[in-house]
């Protein structure tokens, strides 16, 4: 069931959305070559606690997972697509970064992803993020009232696929509130005109999934979290928690 939020929830969301920008502001700062992800983790955590926030992702443990999340920001690098948990392996110049976060403050929850190269990008890793980032801003737009799921997916899936690019198979965004996973279900390929429709006081996680091969193949890492592509290629995740409102589409995770 779908549950809209009241213009003060939306505000009250906003403020867990800012804990989450932050979050990931620090943890790309962070990010230079050397650094561990469990130090980004560290980093993410202390953020969290300065600001009186949670992780929605410690702990955390959905039907597929083997064991509880064990960290409060998911950091996938390379081929990793998402899920990925944070170990102590350095990162290198070069390598593609991932880095998903969510904070719960005040019963509410925000969720946010971003994706950025470690040193020097390699052009074809530059060109994946910023379809990436265009494929989120796409969906963005696409969400206002009026509008119905299926545009929101038509306008991500295009983007990604005029590029070239994979969609990982059966995943997407979803509705965030008091819990960070609701209902609906936010594709990223779809057909226009098609399934709910975008009312006021939906709010929405929109999160393009991008594999740069061109499949929509992945498989599980054995820790049972971590996503990579199937063939190897380099892959990339952008999200924001998104309100819809009779104003237009409203960002919750931004600075």
């Amino acid at each position: 069931m779908v549950q809209l939020k009241t213009d003060s929830s939306i505000e009250a969301m906003r403020e867990a959305g800012r804990v989450v920008a932050q979050v990931l502001t620090a943890a790309r700062e962070a990010a230079v070559v050397g650094v561990s992800p469990r130090e980004l983790d560290s980093t993410a955590r202390e953020v969290l606690r300065a600001a009186g926030a949670t992780s929605p992702f410690f702990n955390y443990r959905p039907h597929f997972a083997p064991t509880p999340f064990p960290a409060v920001i998911c950091v996938s690098v390379n081929d990793a697509i998402v899920h990925g948990i944070p170990t102590d392996q350095r990162l290198r110049d070069g390598d593609l970064v991932s880095i998903d976060a969510g904070a719960t403050l005040n019963g509410w929850v925000g969720d946010s992803a971003i994706s950025f190269t470690v040193g020097r990008a390699r052009p074809a890793d530059t060109r994946l993020v910023d379809t990436a980032f265009a494929a989120l801003e796409a969906g963005i737009a696409a969400a206002v009232v009026g509008n119905r799921i299926g545009d929101i997916a038509h306008a991500v899936g295009t983007v990604c696929r005029s590029a070239g690019y994979g969609i990982m198979e059966g995943y997407g965004g979803h509705g965030v509130g008091r819990s960070m996973h609701e209902d609906p279900s936010v594709p990223n390929e779809g057909r226009p005109g098609r399934g709910m429709p975008l009312r006021h006081g939906m709010v929405l996680a929109i999160e393009p999934m991008l594999i740069a091969g061109g499949g929509d193949e992945f498989r599980h890492d054995p820790d049972g979290w971590t996503l990579r592509t199937s063939d190897g290629s380099q892959a990339a995740h952008a999200e924001h928690t998104v309100a819809i409102t009779r104003d237009g589409p409203r960002i919750l995770t931004a600075l």
